[in-house]
């Protein structure tokens, strides 16, 4: 008795959407998400940012012969002059079905020939049919920066049975609480879009019938996350999560003008400069269970500021806190000023030393590794090459940003403390020093 109903109002939404809408690279774009055409989001899909739907990445994919897209909303009743298109409302004037508030499928131009009935009911038998099955990797995926990777997902059927339509694809980069941060990729068939930075970087593998994995080339550094893979077909929604997680390095970093200088958007240029991103928070406490500890606050990603502590101690939140992670909490962006922790991934390069016996400048140091094939390494480079090459220098050397460390893997006599580290001279204004040079292989 439902499914009458159903019909009824889906054929009115064919019949109130108007006319035909042009196509964008053979997807129907434009007049989905601004149906007057003039670049303000307003009309059927106007409403869609807190539901399911996204500017791009929900384009029903159901166009390529001309079909026009059926939505249903998120919403009760409502009258004309409310969020959705006064022509609309005022034909229906009923109370919309809730049924997750996104694109269901497609009706036909009303200048065809084909019948105004809406595209996407299936059989009544598949109503009864197999259930939809969608599962990832529940391990973490591991790469790096510079990197290739496959981040893993599979349908199937239960009873098996192949689908009765082109199944609809898509991936979400999520945020540490399971919301969108971003659309990845939308894809039918052997047609796809990516979106953002995603864009020339991320493709479905089709490497088996039931395969939905997603290939991302090119790692970048904030590719670092959770990942939805949801599989439509027809009205059967399923979906599952996978984690990627880049293998890297926390270190905290202070700007040569000394401690607390940087507001949240100079730490994230800050760390960017040294080829690096501010570090999440999951990425600081898996650094602190790694044994970082230090007392210097710095900004993290979310725009909170916090700060790894091991060993309690009276400057450092007091002794009678347990150790962890000490937080401060969300900052203001612009007024407040801390230093930043940085994250910064395995290298697709080398780090190596130079030396001469008089030593060099910073200006000479810079000379030396141009001569060298190669460029001054910035901090990120060489906290890398520490972690995951195994550099192990006692000698002094310039960086791009002015500093002085080296890096010992090693501890010994008159290397440093008894703890394996980076260790910094800061930012001598005066000496001459080796250099740490970076050459991409």
């Amino acid at each position: 008795m439902l499914l009458l109903p159903l019909l009824l109002k889906a054929t009115l939404l064919c019949l109130a959407t108007g006319s035909y809408h042009p196509f964008y690279n053979g997807f129907y774009y434009n007049h989905v998400m601004n149906d007057d055409g003039n670049g303000q989001d307003k009309g059927i899909l106007g409403t869609m940012g807190a539901g399911r739907l996204s500017q791009e990445a929900e384009v029903p994919f159901c166009l390529w012969v001309g079909w026009r897209p059926i939505t249903w909303w998120d919403v009760g009743p409502r009258e004309a002059g409310g969020n959705a298109p006064e022509t609309l409302w005022g034909m229906l004037k009923v109370e919309e079905v809730v049924i997750g508030g996104k694109i269901w499928g497609c009706c036909p131009p009303l200048d065809s020939d084909l019948p105004i009935t809406p595209s996407f009911f299936p059989p009544i038998d598949y109503l009864n049919g197999a259930r939809l099955v969608v599962e990832t990797s529940k391990d973490p995926v591991y790469s790096y920066n510079g990197a290739n990777v496959t981040l893993p997902c599979h349908y199937h059927y239960e009873p098996d049975q192949g689908p009765k339509r082109k199944i609809r694809i898509k991936w979400s980069k999520l945020r540490d609480d399971y919301t969108k941060e971003q659309d990845v990729l939308v894809a039918i068939g052997k047609t796809y879009m990516a979106f953002g930075d995603f864009k020339g970087r991320a493709h479905i593998l089709r490497a088996s019938r039931h395969e939905a994995s997603l290939v991302i080339s090119d790692v970048r550094l904030k590719d670092d996350g959770k990942y939805r893979c949801e599989v439509i077909d027809g009205l059967e929604d399923e979906s599952d999560v996978v984690n990627l997680q880049l293998q890297g390095i926390v270190f905290p970093y202070q700007p040569p003008r000394g401690q607390y200088r940087l507001n949240f958007h100079e730490a994230e240029q800050a760390c960017q400069d040294q080829g690096a991103i501010l570090a999440s928070f999951n990425q600081l406490f898996q650094a602190w269970s790694e044994g970082l500890d230090w007392c210097n606050a710095g900004w993290l990603a979310d725009g909170t500021v916090q700060y790894p502590i091991r060993l309690p101690r009276k400057p450092c939140g007091g002794v009678h806190l347990a150790p962890g992670i000490r937080s401060y909490g969300p900052r203001h962006r612009h007024l407040h000023r801390f230093d930043a922790f940085c994250f910064s991934s395995a290298l697709k390069g080398e780090v190596f030393y130079l030396d001469r016996p008089a030593g060099m400048t910073l200006e000479e140091a810079k000379q030396s590794c141009q001569d060298a094939g190669a460029e001054i390494a910035l901090v990120g480079q060489l906290y890398s090459a520490w972690k995951f090459a195994g550099l192990d220098r006692c000698n002094a050397g310039w960086l791009a940003d002015g500093s002085v460390r080296y890096p010992i893997v090693t501890p010994r006599a008159n290397c440093g403390p008894a703890e394996p580290g980076v260790r910094s001279f800061g930012f001598p204004s005066k000496g001459r020093f080796g250099v740490f040079c970076y050459r991409e292989r």
